[in-house]
């Protein structure tokens, strides 16, 4: 039976994830030892006391060394993260210490990229030497980010969670959707109507997706039956490469996003407007949580970002 939380907090101790770390990179525990200069005997008296702190064995013994099992590869990702961890509270102390730099995570769904980019690249300017962290994913997925505490700050949807109220919304933004193709897609008419492009194959975003939930509706109130056989995708550069390889796919993606992607002749906007509205996203951060210097600065550029639309 695996130990109870509270007897792994007290008898864990950091330096024995290290050694997790090198058991897992050098598959010996001769070696392992002399990565972290600790003697073999050390090491081995180590490798117990973590496996019994835990309550169950992390590695197979065999003639060739030491392999992690399904256990141990699970303790080994979280000794990593955790070593990440404390290096970069290191790093964000030397940056207060010293009165400039720091550390900032931040999550994005894709339709806020553009504007994150804008609010980092000023941010930026005035703190060259901040770290910055950028994570892209699905707002479910960053809201599970922020409840770890692994981001400062994730903008995105709060509603998606089945606790909203575990977060505070720093600030709203409104977000455009727009259809998309190759640019040598067959659709040319000066103005199109969804039923016009219901032939085609579809890049959608995954279920239950608030972008994915918006298209159902447009389908639903034109009388349409929603595509067949989708692609589907939360990835903006998967999407793009899509569009890229079926010059006959059609899409939905955030304004910002195409506005972006077309100067640079990747897509083409199609001349079709879309009933429905998409939720706004908004700045998001753990209810009550005290934001660091570093998020506070960028919250406020990106409240100038809000300003300026």
């Amino acid at each position: 039976m695996i130990a109870a939380l509270p007897s792994i907090v007290s008898r864990l101790r950091l330096k024995q994830l290290r050694l997790l770390i090198a058991l897992d990179e050098q598959g010996s525990v001769h070696r392992a030892a002399e990565q972290v200069f600790i003697s073999q005997p050390g090491a081995t008296k180590s490798l117990h006391e973590i496996e019994n702190t835990f309550g169950a064995e992390l590695f197979t013994r065999n003639s060739q060394g030491l392999v992690p099992n399904d256990l141990g590869r699970c303790v080994i990702r979280y000794a990593r993260l955790i070593h990440s961890d404390v290096a970069h509270l290191r790093e964000e102390m030397v940056g207060i210490l010293q009165g400039h730099g720091g550390r900032l995570s931040v999550g994005t769904i894709m339709g806020a990229v553009p504007m994150l980019m804008r609010a980092l690249g000023r941010l930026r300017r005035k703190q060259p030497e901040l770290s910055v962290e950028i994570v892209e994913d699905t707002s479910a997925r960053l809201l599970g980010l922020v409840d770890q505490g692994r981001l400062d700050l994730a903008i995105c949807r709060s509603s998606v969670s089945q606790r909203p109220d575990a977060y505070d919304c720093l600030t709203l933004h409104p977000e455009q959707l727009t259809v998309v193709a190759h640019p040598d897609h067959p659709a040319r008419a000066a103005t199109l109507e969804l039923a016009d492009l219901s032939i085609y194959r579809w890049v959608v975003y995954p279920a239950n997706m608030p972008m994915r939930l918006l298209l159902e509706r447009e389908f639903s109130q034109c009388g349409l039956e929603f595509p067949r056989y989708p692609v589907e995708t939360a990835s903006t550069f998967t999407m793009l490469s899509l569009l890229q390889e079926g010059p006959e796919l059609v899409a939905v993606m955030p304004l910002a996003v195409a506005e972006f992607s077309e100067r640079f002749g990747m897509i083409r906007r199609l001349p079709l407007n879309l009933q429905s509205r998409s939720e706004p996203y908004g700045v998001i951060a753990r209810h009550g949580s005290t934001l660091s210097a570093a998020a506070q600065l960028l919250l406020e550029e990106l409240q100038t970002e809000q300003l300026s639309v």
